[in-house]
């Protein structure tokens, strides 16, 4: 039996698109970075550092062969603490030719939504990220993929209905 690709393997595999739909308030809070953020540093960041950061270098690879990388987060407001920081770092997202946007969740009560966070490849492979109610990934497995034909559709269509709606990252403002 073949090896299942690695998450970053699975970006370079990817012919037209990589799709990310985000629906938590907080992630990772254990993560240096948002320490560092939440204490008052807000320009070191490796996740603005387009020479540091290993993600950024990688997007910078697959955007630049025309995959579109298009992040939606749906986010409650007024935003918590953790979302400020997301927003924050999103410039070296964006930086590295994501498209990003968001979506105040109160604009999402009619959508149709999966039950976790997911990345969409080029429509045919879903991996969906499982965290635990603190934001931490989870202890039992982080991720889950499939390909069966209901669950793209689902995960296409969730995606961009979000999309449709949400608020380029450039226009967004944090309330």
């Amino acid at each position: 039996m073949a090896e299942e690709p690695t998450f970053d393997e699975l970006f370079r595999l990817a012919k037209w698109s990589a799709v990310h739909l985000e629906m938590r308030d907080g992630y990772m809070q254990s993560d240096p970075e948002y320490v560092s953020w939440q204490d008052g540093a807000r320009d070191g960041s490796r996740y603005l550092d387009q020479e540091a950061s290993s993600w950024l270098a990688l997007m910078r690879e697959i955007t630049g062969r025309g995959v579109a990388v298009r992040r939606a987060r749906i986010v409650s407001e007024p935003v918590t603490d953790y979302i400020r920081f997301e927003h924050h770092v999103t410039a070296g997202n964006v930086a590295a030719g994501e498209q990003v946007r968001w979506l105040p969740r109160r604009r999402a009560s009619d959508l149709a939504l999966p039950g976790n966070d997911f990345w969409l490849f080029d429509d045919s492979l879903v991996v969906f990220l499982h965290f635990t109610g603190a934001g931490e990934l989870s202890p039992d497995g982080d991720e889950e993929r499939t390909d069966d034909p209901a669950v793209l559709r689902l995960c296409s269509t969730a995606f961009e209905s979000v999309w449709e709606r949400a608020v380029p990252h450039k226009e967004y403002r944090i309330t």
